[in-house]
């Protein structure tokens, strides 16, 4: 599959569409997924394009890693979370919808269970645990 320059995350990278930033660094961004499947559910992406895990550099994939890990952790921190799930699909029929890499992080609790797929958050509840999760990660 070719990478479309015009995929919802490629316009939130060039700042043509509002997110809820969490983390940023010259590699990577972090942003709060606007249909969490659970409280403090966030995006990590590598800045540079790439379709998924299956046309990605290591170079990306080791960048993305490195903010997935950090922040797993300072979601540990701010959710007062019992463990951590990673999510990555890819292509249509591993479940990708948007298709530049990205990884879910879903801080979760003992017993919770996830939301349901494609359901749109309260956008005031999204930004303050976006707010929160950013907090934890100082």
């Amino acid at each position: 599959m070719r990478y479309d320059s015009d995929n919802i995350f490629a316009k939130i990278l060039r700042g043509e569409i509002p997110s809820f930033k969490v983390y940023e660094d010259d590699k990577t961004l972090c942003f709060m997924d606007i249909m969490p499947r659970v409280p403090g559910h966030c995006l990590v992406i590598p800045k540079t394009s790439c379709v998924n895990i299956l046309d990605a550099t290591p170079a990306q994939l080791s960048a993305c890693m490195e903010t997935v890990n950090k922040v797993a952790n300072g979601a540990m921190k701010a959710f007062d979370a019992d463990g951590i799930t990673l999510q990555q699909f890819s292509e249509a029929a591993g479940g990708q919808e948007v298709f530049h890499l990205h990884f879910h992080i879903l801080p979760r609790h003992e017993g919770q269970k996830v939301g349901p797929h494609g359901v749109m958050g309260d956008m005031d509840e999204i930004k303050a645990n976006g707010e929160k999760l950013t907090a934890a990660l100082g």
